[in-house]
């Protein structure tokens, strides 16, 4: 049985600044396993550019931002596997045991002394959404599309309704504009859209394509291929209004409809997972509950910028590469619960040990609604120790807040950090 001391599940952003950061730490023994037939992940199908302007202070697509890392990955001689597929990871006493296979190698059993998860997310499917209609070809999420288009070579449709206002479904409204097809409308179930303002503007506006929010697909036409979709507007408890239907003929229906993150195996090792996020529950150095098993990337929660990823995923790999050398002095340190409250959705990570933090820590979270000319607040207990204006806040956009260590090791007798959103 071969043994490593770190394994990586999952050659996407996250895995690979993972790897390169234990690496850059001193770990030598590390294996990359990846299910897809490359490394790069979701960046390989990402042609557009906006990527890398905090990492690498210049824009970037998303194969050129992958490339970066893999080259690094490369010139380290980190070795990894493709087409290889994770089925169990289990726990043990002095370490963990990651079953895989593929076609090569078969059935492995592989032990390592760390992992680091970063399988990424899925997108919602149609059976998830529950709308009515017959089966017809021509309905992708648009993640599929997206890879059809850009890195297969196949066109999905001509006239296309999408549903949904993620960041993925925006930018391929644009994208499938630009190689020929019409995009009719977007359609968003919530009063606001769920992707980030820039691609409302750089992917909608500019290319006069309306976006319809509180609106949802309640039929769909067509029985052998979709010939058309039916719109209507939704109340306050999102159910349609009788009355507002709207016809849109059309032979394409792509679902941007939210993104979860790829927790299976997480689950099946004990990993104790969020209900906000789905993602594991973390503490400041973004391991789980199961000592040795850290997380990060959209496994974790899901990003909106693939800068943030990897700033994520390097601090999960220089935590791994800690835990690796036995650092374990402070890992008895108290848990202190981090409280997301007052329009804010949830945070990661979800508790801090002061003891082990770095000088900073870098708190990321998302809010429930749109917030105008209000503040985020951080309390400990019932001390506020940071409070900043923010002229608009959405939950399309992630938020951050950048917590001192000394703030939280001067005074240690609170037993919570509360954020919230207070109003001007």
């Amino acid at each position: 049985m071969m043994c490593y001391d770190l394994i990586i599940i999952g050659g996407g952003p996250a895995g690979l600044a993972a790897a390169v950061s234990a690496r850059k730490e001193g770990v030598e023994n590390i294996l990359i396993l990846e299910r897809d037939r490359e490394l790069g992940g979701i960046l390989n199908q990402c042609i557009h550019n906006g990527f890398g302007l905090h990492t690498f202070k210049e824009e970037l697509t998303g194969p050129e931002y992958a490339w970066r890392f893999i080259a690094q990955v490369e010139e380290m001689e980190i070795p990894y596997k493709l087409h290889t597929m994770v089925l169990d990871i289990q726990d043990g006493e002095a370490c963990k045991t990651v079953m895989a296979m593929n076609r090569e190698d078969g059935l492995m059993m592989l032990k390592a002394r760390a992992v680091i998860l970063a399988m990424g997310c899925r997108e919602r499917p149609r059976g998830a959404l529950n709308i009515p209609g017959y089966r017809p070809a021509g309905i992708y999420t648009a993640g599929t599309a997206q890879r059809l288009v850009n890195m297969e070579g196949y066109m999905p449709g001509r006239e296309v309704v999408i549903l949904g206002s993620g960041d993925i479904g925006l930018i391929m409204a644009r994208r499938m504009t630009l190689e020929g097809a019409e995009v009719k409308v977007v359609a968003e179930l919530m009063p606001f859209s769920g992707g980030l303002q820039r691609n409302i503007v750089q992917c909608l506006n500019d290319f006069d394509i309306p976006l319809k929010l509180s609106h949802t697909v309640i039929d769909i036409q067509g029985k052998e291929r979709v010939t058309g979709i039916t719109l209507a507007q939704v109340d306050e408890n999102r159910k349609p209004v009788p009355g507002t239907e709207e016809f849109y003929s059309c032979d394409t229906l792509l679902l941007s409809c939210g993104l979860i993150p790829e927790n299976e195996l997480s689950g099946k090792i004990g990993v104790e997972l969020s209900r906000v996020t789905s993602g594991p529950v973390v503490n400041e150095s973004l391991e789980t509950n199961v000592p040795g098993v850290f997380a990060c990337g959209n496994v974790l929660h899901v990003h909106d910028l693939v800068d943030y990823v990897s700033e994520e995923a390097a601090r999960a790999g220089a935590c791994a590469a800690a835990y690796i050398r036995g650092e374990k002095e402070k890992r008895d340190a108290r848990p202190i619960r981090v409280l997301a409250v007052d329009g804010v959705r949830y945070t990661v990570p979800q508790t801090i040990r002061p003891a082990c933090m770095e000088d900073t820590l870098t708190l990321r979270f998302r809010v429930g609604g749109v917030y105008r000319d209000c503040y985020v607040s951080v309390y400990l207990g019932e001390r506020r120790i940071w409070h900043k204006k923010k002229r608009k806040l959405a939950p399309g956009e992630m938020e951050q807040v950048v917590l001192k260590k000394s703030d939280l090791t001067d005074n240690e007798s609170f037993d919570k950090i509360t954020v919230k959103v207070e109003e001007a």
